[in-house]
């Protein structure tokens, strides 16, 4: 129903086939944001650093199909897009990555390659395991958060910069980007991101809520 909404309210469309949804996060309920853009019906390209939860996602059917390969995903996204296929495909590396890649198509081929983005990474807990920085590998942040847990948090919040930098500059274009109550934009805005509503009060945000804005 998020998606589906979001879709009816800030792309005008019943129908999403065709349509790009990135988010991120595979474990507890944000498993649910792979199958939710099948039933919607568009491409949703998923990212997750865990591999036991990507593959356990892929395992339960959640998942149609997993890559650790940017080039891989990008040219289904493409194929998926152009064909109107609904995919669920998780991808197997750092949501920042991820987006970087996009903005980075963007300003090579000019091409707008989503039009919905969220995240559901464990934002409410980002020091702790809940979110991991994109300047190291998955098993290379766990031992950081164990032996430098202060350089740790340095890094989560560089990486929170340049996650809602490229968010930014592809919702500048026409994607439209929401908060799934994970405390993403609390924690960026913490962090030092521009995540602030111009010419409003410093507790509202650039971007939407789901509860508010889509769901209510």
């Amino acid at each position: 129903l998020t998606v589906l909404n979001a879709g009816r309210r800030y792309l005008k469309a019943e129908d999403l086939s065709g349509k790009v949804f990135v988010t991120s996060g595979l474990g507890g309920m944000s498993g649910a944001q792979a199958k939710a853009a099948v039933i919607a019906g568009c491409v949703g390209i998923i990212a997750e650093v865990d591999e036991a939860a990507l593959l356990k996602r892929h395992k339960q059917g959640w998942l149609m199909e997993i890559s650790n390969n940017l080039d891989h995903c990008i040219a289904r996204l493409r194929d998926a897009r152009k064909n109107k296929i609904a995919l669920s495909l998780g991808y197997h590396g750092n949501v920042v990555d991820l987006w970087e890649r996009l903005v980075y198509e963007l300003d090579t081929t000019g091409e707008l390659l989503v039009d919905l983005g969220s995240d559901q990474t464990s934002c409410h807990n980002p020091f702790s395991g809940g979110y991991y920085p994109v300047q190291l590998g998955f098993e290379e942040a766990k031992q950081l958060l164990s032996s430098n847990p202060g350089k740790f948090r340095t890094l989560v919040q560089e990486s929170l910069k340049r996650h809602v930098a490229a968010i930014n500059r592809l919702a500048d274009k026409g994607m439209f980007f929401w908060d799934y109550g994970n405390a993403f934009l609390l924690e960026a805005q913490r962090a030092g991101a521009d995540v602030e509503k111009k010419g409003a009060n410093k507790t509202e945000f650039r971007y939407p809520s789901y509860v508010q804005h889509i769901m209510g």
